[in-house]
């Protein structure tokens, strides 16, 4: 019996290269995957600590406290109105909602097959739509879509500041071609406080009619490992999703939406967060254009997407390891039209992006 074959995971193929950054004096400096290194304020970790909300089944939407936290922080940072009773709910960490909503919204309406991405973009996106048995169909620009494709789409996916490339894009043309097209809009907001450009923004600035925004703690809270995050839009969509995620069994633990509600509320230490990012993605710059990589400042994020000068990603991150240790991302993670480029993470401690300027005698 042959059927599907699940491809290798991106990051495991960095064995090898993780291997040959070993090697150095001081291990390897890590900046392939984008997972938090600074630790959520404590206020936060105090908060998991309720045995009472560890004991009981959670509610699988979030409890109203918590989502009167998301919509309080959505009117507060990014200017956008959600009821929290009809608008929002949560999920358990953003990726398992990027990987699993295909399915869902194909069970909603079989006569369509087409999930749209972008073309360099985060790989999950369309493995959510391989395993719903659907269409992964990329594009370069929302005006490039064929009719025929948007008529087959059950949704299409944008994703500002984008990963890999911090890249910025207008949530008002999302909107408008979701709805000129009858496509809904799935917009993957969840680094949406980390811009260095311009303010942060929603897609629900537009209206929710036809769109969902989803946000995550993991990245502005570095809250990776408790897996929480919600999506917020189109009332009849958020309905029909909550209740097929009950079903499912997709719920929050208690003690993290306790958390999740004390961080939601606090932007300082988010602001704190941003300061360190921001430094850390300058030095970085700094550091690989010094050593025959020129890199810029992206508009937000806190990736650098980075040209490999012969076009060759995997010839660049082999080198990277052996010559300083350092761990990148080949950009054909992000699909093939990136394989000449790489991603660097900004997510290690200062001290470790440090011990690659003294590897590389710039320190």
């Amino acid at each position: 019996m042959t059927g599907f074959v699940p491809p290798p995971y991106p990051f495991d193929r960095l064995d090898d290269i993780a291997a040959l950054a070993a090697k150095h004096d001081g291990g390897a400096v890590d900046l392939s995957i984008g997972t938090p290194c600074d630790p959520p304020p404590p206020e936060v970790m105090a908060a998991l600590e309720r045995p009472d909300l560890a004991r009981t089944y959670p509610p699988s939407t979030g409890s109203l406290p918590l989502r009167t936290a998301m919509s309080e922080w959505l009117r507060r940072r990014l200017g956008v109105e959600a009821d929290p009773v009809a608008q929002i709910a949560a999920c358990v960490g953003t990726k398992e909602f990027v990987a699993s909503v295909p399915q869902y919204l194909k069970l909603r309406d079989p006569s369509r097959d087409i999930i749209l991405y972008p073309v360099v973009s985060y790989p999950t996106y369309a493995m959510g739509a391989i395993l719903a048995g659907l269409r992964a169909v990329p594009y370069a620009r929302l005006d490039d879509i064929k009719d025929a494709d948007a008529k087959r789409a059950l949704a299409v996916w944008v994703n500002s500041p984008a990963n890999p490339t911090g890249e910025l894009s207008d949530p008002a043309v999302a909107a408008a071609w979701g709805r000129d097209h009858d496509v809904l809009v799935l917009s993957d907001e969840c680094y949406a406080e980390f811009t260095w450009a311009e303010p942060p923004t929603s897609v629900l600035r537009e209206g929710t009619t036809g769109v969902l925004a989803v946000h995550s703690l993991s990245k502005r809270d570095n809250f990776a490992g408790a897996r929480v995050g919600f999506y917020a839009g189109d009332a009849e969509l958020i309905h029909y999703l909550r209740e097929v995620r009950k079903h499912a069994g997709l719920m929050v633990p208690g003690p993290v939406q306790a958390a999740a509600i004390v961080a939601l509320g606090d932007d300082e230490h988010v602001e704190r967060q941003r300061e360190r990012y921001l430094r850390r993605l300058q030095r970085l710059a700094e550091l690989l254009s010094a050593v025959g990589y020129p890199a810029t400042l992206p508009a937000g994020a806190f990736y650098l997407w980075v040209a490999a000068p012969d076009g060759d990603a995997w010839s660049a991150t082999r080198e990277l390891a052996e010559r300083f240790g350092l761990i990148v991302s080949p950009g054909e993670f992000y699909g093939p039209a990136s394989s000449g480029y790489f991603r660097v993470a900004a997510v290690q401690p200062d001290d470790k992006i440090e011990l690659l300027a003294a590897r590389a005698g710039l320190s």
